[in-house]
């Protein structure tokens, strides 16, 4: 049974778990203080929650919630881990551009909206697509139809004017 304190600990992560549609882990053995500051700092500016905690109490608060089973055998080594509720590839688009320039963390493995992503898939899921250009896309495939059908109408419209107009030239000769 875990202390007092580590209860309260494994309780923000049950809550983190529960409240988040992604959880991605990254390896950051090897990594200096200020890269470390670095990349909590680049996670900050995507408004992801980035933090290290004890895989075992990761694992307890994994096996609380539910789910987790694929991921669980990532946790070893020195892990951090990032949740997110809405950009769910958020993570992977800073973990890929950290990566590029530093050859650092180690992408380890993400679960998205129940989805297990390997350590292979970090570039599958850095392509994703976020929810505002998902929902971007809806609207413009939605909005296509509509204008073609005023236009068509302003159109037809045009050409019925035009044909009254000769009708109507016709009668009068």
């Amino acid at each position: 049974m875990p202390t007092a304190e580590k209860r309260v600990i494994l309780d923000e992560l049950t809550e983190k778990l529960k409240s988040s549609s992604a959880l991605y882990i990254a390896n950051y053995s090897g990594m200096s203080v200020p890269e470390v500051n670095e990349l909590r700092g680049a996670f900050r500016k995507g408004d992801i929650r980035f933090k290290v905690y004890k895989n075992k109490l990761v694992k307890l608060a994994m096996e609380e919630v539910g789910g987790y089973d694929e991921i669980i055998p990532a946790l070893v080594e020195q892990n951090a881990f990032a949740f997110v509720e809405e950009e769910l590839s958020a993570p992977a688009k800073v973990l890929k551009d950290f990566i590029k320039d530093n050859n650092k963390p180690e992408f380890k493995a993400a679960i998205v909206d129940g989805d297990f992503y390997g350590a292979d898939k970090l570039d599958v899921l850095a392509a994703m697509k976020s929810k505002n250009e998902i929902v971007g896309d809806i609207l413009g495939l939605l909005m296509a139809p509509l204008s073609n059908v005023v236009g068509a109408l302003e159109s037809q419209g045009s050409n019925l004017v035009g044909a009254v107009k000769t009708i109507a030239e016709k009668g009068d000769e």
